[in-house]
């Protein structure tokens, strides 16, 4: 009766109220945010390979400088081909510390997924596949001691080797970058075109140059774009020409 026949003690009544409401819908609007971060992260994922799968430069187009018609078809055509396909996967497991670390990935054949297929993340380059079954696959990380990937200075175009010496994973080396070519700290590193990784993919950044009195080369320092330590999501690249590619190489290394 007190508060509702005197308007003062109704108005500090209802202010009091309103803040422990407040209160009470901003925790519960945490923990509704909190457990529907997965779902969000999940349609990210799924919105950046649709994005992915529309890029300008994961289509070729075909060289119509000649053609040939018979019968007055045409033969040759402007349409773009794509090259590259991106398939988001999940990574159920990582491994960061030792000489020769891996991740494995929640997709598989049936998904897919095939041996050699490169692996990114959304900031920079992951692995390459390297077992594959029905429903997962095993990604040769890039802090591996055999992983080579051919790169080049994002400015220039010098292509060279980038590589781990299986110690620090918060750097990678950058070999056979002549020193005629213009290098500094903070330049990015990406994916040459002759990469298994489709070119123009963010590599590292230049952290440190040792410029060796015995050789021609520069050897680089490398901070890796991609987090290691934390990678949750990835995308698997199928080269669509790869296969065609492979094929014509063969044939041409078995005639010498």
């Amino acid at each position: 009766m007190l508060f509702h026949y005197n308007r003062y003690h109704e108005a500090a009544f209802m202010g009091v109220a309103s803040e422990v409401t407040g209160r009470i819908n901003r925790q519960y609007n945490n923990v509704e945010y909190y457990f529907n971060l997965k779902k969000t992260n999940e349609g990210l994922v799924e919105e950046n390979r649709k994005l992915r799968n529309l890029l300008k430069q994961d289509f070729l187009v075909p060289d119509t400088s000649s053609s040939l018609v018979v019968d007055s078809i045409k033969v040759d055509s402007l349409e773009p081909h794509r090259r590259y396909l991106y398939f988001p996967a999940k990574v159920i497991n990582n491994s960061v510390t030792s000489q020769n670390n891996y991740l494995t990935l929640s997709r598989g054949t049936a998904q897919g997924i095939a041996k050699d297929m490169a692996v990114i993340s959304p900031t920079g380059i992951v692995g390459k596949v390297v077992h594959v079954s029905a429903n997962m696959a095993t990604v040769m990380s890039l802090l591996h001691s055999k992983s080579q990937v051919s790169a080049s200075l994002q400015k220039s175009g010098e292509t060279g080797s980038v590589e781990w010496d299986g110690k620090d994973p918060q750097v990678i080396t950058f070999k056979n970058i002549p020193k005629s070519a213009e290098v500094k700290k903070g330049d990015t590193v990406v994916t040459s075109r002759y990469s298994t990784f489709p070119p123009g993919q963010p590599i590292g950044i230049i952290t440190d140059i040792e410029d060796p009195q015995s050789s021609n080369f520069y050897l680089l320092k490398l901070r890796p774009l991609t987090n290691f330590f934390n990678v949750q999501f990835v995308y698997v690249v199928k080269n669509l020409q790869k296969e065609e590619q492979d094929a014509l190489e063969k044939i041409t290394l078995s005639e010498e």
